[in-house]
């Protein structure tokens, strides 16, 4: 039987990125686990969804399991600002996790959203306990895809300015609303 060299043209299309999506152990939720899911596969990466209520403890070693290029953490419930702040660090005292890129949003207060204008307090203090991006209720799913993308190797190799989101503060509106 002949065999027959197969040839390859052109350029293969970078792979996405292995993405890890949950929730805290005290939430519960769902739903919002699903849309990140269908919106982070829809975008070409893979996904996996470690589901509700996941112990910090199973949350490491899952994350260790896969080595994701991304971790992403949901709060629906309210508790997200304190949640976060014990689960980061937990994440970040692990040797093999410590610059993993590890996202935060949602309703990460009972008292709503402290975005307001610019950084807030809550922000702030998240970003300092290890997260690379928080993205509170009432925020933009442009936002959050930028970030995504933005970790991407083909994000890198474009000039700034050639994405397909609109450049300046403007682009990025909070009424479009969504809970990570």
């Amino acid at each position: 039987m002949e065999q027959h060299a197969v040839e390859q043209y052109g350029k293969a299309e970078p792979a996405g990125l292995d993405i890890v999506v949950t929730t805290m152990a005290s939430d519960s939720h769902t739903w919002n686990l699903v849309f990140l899911q269908l919106l982070l596969e829809e975008l070409g990466h893979r996904v996996t969804n470690l589901g509700a209520c996941v112990p910090d403890e199973l949350l490491v070693a899952e994350c260790r399991r896969i080595e994701p290029d991304l971790i992403v953490l949901s709060s629906v419930n309210g508790h997200g600002f304190h949640d976060g702040l014990r689960v980061v660090a937990a994440l970040r005292a692990c040797p093999e996790l410590i610059r993993t890129p590890t996202v935060i949003g949602g309703k990460l207060g009972i008292a709503g959203s402290g975005s307001g204008s610019g950084v807030s307090e809550r922000q702030r203090k998240l970003l300092t306990a290890g997260f690379d991006g928080v993205f509170e209720e009432g925020g933009s799913v442009m936002e959050f895809t930028s970030f995504v993308d933005s970790l991407s190797p083909a994000a890198k190799a474009l000039p700034p300015g050639s994405g397909c989101l609109p450049d300046g503060p403007e682009a990025l509106t909070a009424e479009s609303g969504v809970l990570l």
